[in-house]
């Protein structure tokens, strides 16, 4: 998955004093000026949270490139610059979830937690992790967490992720409801699409199953072995053969030795 762009913690400028002016030769009372708050700009940021915020970059570029060893490596730099940076144990647990240390893994995402508790990218990823770990009610209660959190941007990503969830939990009914939501906040996202799917074929509803496959089949960039196998499957329970037969070229010729294209070739439509 993608990590959003690690932002630098903001430093709280101090607030002055009212300065009480002399009285003007006026007559009158005394006039009181109130000094206004400055705005915060990078030079009011200390120079270790620009080391981590640097090294978060570095952490976050290695990361997304899957070299998880040198993006630990930033991590740690930035954490050493900055012990209360958030958002770098959050990173430094979706990589030690990658490199399968479970027990560092869980401790950083408690960690960010702790550190900003309204977290919800951490909460997101948290739940992912113990989703992997196939603890799905801790899960399933991260998720929802995130989910409420105000102004939270993330929401479709995160009904998606928790759909998915659900779905492997065995739990089809709420899985469909999660990616339904998902899928109407990011109609476009083809991996809600194919997971709605496949939840709804699993459910038996073949015709909307069909609607969402079909239209990720219908990007040549975004569809592949496995849309196109779970659109033959779609078509042969329908009973449409010229479906299953249409789709099983398109299989066949673009991905002629995939597992998809063997199963469909020994007519293995329900395994």
């Amino acid at each position: 998955m993608s990590l959003q762009r690690c932002l630098a913690r903001l430093v709280t400028a101090a607030l002055l004093g009212a300065l009480a002016a002399g009285c003007v030769h006026v007559p009158g009372p005394a006039v009181v000026v109130n000094e206004t708050k400055d705005r915060i700009t990078a030079s009011d940021e200390p120079d270790a949270q620009k080391r981590a915020r640097a090294r978060m970059d570095l952490a976050s570029a290695y990361f997304s490139r899957g070299q998880m060893t040198t993006a630990l490596d930033q991590v740690k730099q930035a954490i050493a610059a900055d012990p209360l940076y958030g958002q770098a144990f959050n990173l430094r647990g979706m990589i030690y979830a990658n490199l399968g240390d479970a027990v560092l893994a869980e401790e950083s995402f408690k960690r960010a937690l702790q550190l900003n508790p309204r977290d919800a990218d951490a909460m997101h990823n948290y739940a992912f992790y113990l989703c992997q770990q196939k603890r799905y009610p801790e899960a399933g209660v991260l998720f929802n967490q995130a989910l409420a959190v105000p102004q939270y941007t993330g929401s479709a990503r995160t009904l998606l992720t928790l759909g998915v969830c659900q779905a492997f939990a065995g739990q089809l009914e709420e899985s469909e409801a999660s990616l339904s939501r998902s899928y109407e906040l990011d109609p476009s996202n083809p991996f809600t699409e194919t997971n709605l799917a496949e939840v709804l074929y699993r459910r038996g509803q073949y015709e909307r199953a069909r609607f969402y496959v079909r239209r990720v089949n219908a990007q040549a960039q975004v569809s592949n072995a496995q849309t196109l196998w779970l659109a033959i499957r779609v078509e042969n329970k329908l009973g449409n053969r010229s479906g299953v037969s249409e789709y099983g070229s398109q299989l066949r010729n673009r991905f002629p030795d995939s597992r998809e294209a063997a199963a469909f070739s020994r007519g293995a439509f329900d395994e």
